[in-house]
C-alpha cells in the first residue's frame, strides 16, 4: 500500500521563474532491493544549493507557507536551460528508519534499521533508496548519520586519490569547512601532510586547535609568502578546491611554481618540470575560473566529483571507505549544525537567505517531522 507524505520539489521555467515548493506525494511500495525510509534528518550541503536556489534573486522572492518563487538573472538562467520545465526533487543525503523493504536480500536485511542514504530527494518525509547504498547506523542517531556520505566520502576520496597518484601531501583551499575539518583528521590518521587555506584569523585558531600544522590565512598581507613556505615544507603540489571561480586556483599554482623554481638547478624558459595538479570539486563562486599560466607547463586542472570517483575505484574500496565512516561517525567524521528546520521552515525567507550564504560552520539540518 502506497505511503503519503510531504516532499520538496524545485522547478525552473524557461523565463527564469524558480519555484521551490512542498507537495503531498504518494510513495510506492519498495521492490527488489529498494527500501522505504522514513526520513528523520537531512543536511543542506553546498552541493544541494545549486538546485535549491541556483543563483536566483532570493532576497526579492515571493514567500508563502511551504513555497517560494524567485527569478534567476538572465546569465544564470541561460546556463540552466537543460532543467527548464523539469520538476526536480532535492536533497542528496539524509538518515531515517527503514519502514518497508522489497523482497531482495539486501533490502530485507535493513528492515527496521536506522540508515543513512543518498536518495537524491532527501528533503522529504519518506524516500525510496537502494539498499546497497544505505549505511546501517546501528546505535547512532539520525542526526549523527545524516551527513555520513557526501562530506566523509569526499574527504576520504581526496586522500585515496592522492595515495593512488603517489602523493604524500595535499593542499585544500577551504580548510575550515565541515569537510575540511574531516580532511584534517583523516590526514593526521593516514600520515598525509596537509596545507589548509582559510579566510579569517579565528579559522586559523580553529584548525590549529584540531592539530593542523599548516594553516595559511588568505586575508593576511603575507598570504603568498605563507602559502609558498607551507608548500615548500610539505611538497603539496596536489590540491582540491571547492570555490571554482576567481583566482584561488591560480594563486595555488603560482605558489607551487615558486617552490619548484627555487629547487631548479638551472634556468628554463619553460618553467619547472614539477607536476602541479589541482582539482575543482565545487562552485561556491560561480564566476569564471581565472588562470594566468605563469607557472610553466607542468600543471593540470581537473574537475572532481564523488560519484564518478567511487565508480572508478570499485565496490571493495568503496566498502572499505564506508566502513571507516561508520566506525568513526562521531569522531573523525562528525558533523555539526548551526540550526535545525522543518520542511516548511526551510522555505521561509530568513532560512533561505541564511543557508544560501554558505558561511563556514553554519550548516543547516532539515528535520522533516519537526
Amino acid at each position: 500500500m502506497a505511503t503519503t507524505g510531504k516532499q520538496l520539489f524545485t522547478t525552473l521555467e524557461a523565463d527564469g521563474t524558480l519555484t521551490v515548493a512542498l507537495e503531498e506525494v504518494s510513495f510506492p511500495d519498495p521492490t527488489g532491493n529498494q527500501v522505504l525510509v522514513k526520513m528523520e534528518a537531512a543536511p543542506i550541503n553546498p552541493s544541494d544549493l545549486a538546485i535549491l536556489v541556483g543563483g536566483a534573486d532570493i532576497e526579492n522572492a515571493q514567500y508563502t507557507p511551504g513555497k517560494f518563487v524567485a527569478k534567476l538573472p538572465k546569465p544564470a538562467n541561460a546556463a540552466a536551460t537543460a532543467r527548464h520545465g523539469l520538476k526536480l526533487p532535492a536533497g542528496n543525503e539524509g538518515a531515517g528508519t527503514v519502514i518497508a523493504a522489497g523482497d531482495g536480500e539486501a533490502a530485507q536485511a535493513l528492515m527496521g534499521q536506522r540508515v543513512s542514504c543518498v536518495p537524491g530527494n532527501a528533503y522529504s518525509q519518506y524516500c525510496l533508496a537502494d539498499a546497497p547504498m544505505c549505511l546501517p547506523l546501528g546505535d547512532h542517531s539520525a542526526e549523527e548519520g545524516a551527513s555520513a556520505f557526501v562530506n566523509p566520502m569526499t574527504a576520504l576520496g581526496f586522500v585515496e586519490n592522492a595515495k593512488a597518484d603517489g602523493q604524500g601531501a595535499i593542499l585544500h583551499t577551504v580548510g575550515a569547512s565541515n569537510l575540511g575539518q574531516m580532511l584534517i583528521r583523516i590526514c593526521q590518521e593516514d600520515g598525509i601532510d596537509l596545507v589548509n587555506i582559510v579566510r579569517k584569523r579565528d579559522q586559523v585558531d580553529l584548525l590549529k586547535g584540531l592539530g593542523a600544522t599548516h594553516v595559511v590565512n588568505s586575508s593576511d598581507d603575507d598570504f603568498m609568502e605563507q602559502l609558498t613556505a607551507a608548500i615548500g615544507e610539505t611538497g603539496a603540489f596536489y590540491g582540491f578546491d571547492p570555490v571554482g571561480g576567481g583566482t584561488l586556483v591560480d594563486t595555488a599554482f603560482r605558489a607551487m611554481e615558486r617552490v619548484a623554481a627555487e629547487r631548479m638547478s638551472e634556468y628554463s624558459r619553460y618553467g619547472s618540470n614539477q607536476m602541479k595538479r589541482m582539482f575543482i570539486y565545487g562552485r561556491l563562486d560561480t564566476s569564471p575560473t581565472v588562470l594566468t599560466p605563469s607557472y610553466g607547463f607542468g600543471w593540470t586542472l581537473s574537475g572532481w566529483l564523488l560519484f564518478p570517483f567511487l565508480q572508478s575505484v570499485g565496490q571493495d574500496t568503496m566498502g572499505r571507505m564506508r566502513q571507516r565512516v561508520r566506525d568513526n561517525l562521531t569522531t573523525t567524521f562528525a558533523s555539526h549544525y548551526k540550526t535545525r528546520v522543518t520542511l516548511d521552515e526551510m522555505l521561509t525567507k530568513d532560512a533561505v537567505m541564511d543557508y544560501s550564504a554558505m558561511r563556514t560552520g553554519e550548516k543547516y539540518l532539515v528535520t522533516p517531522w519537526g
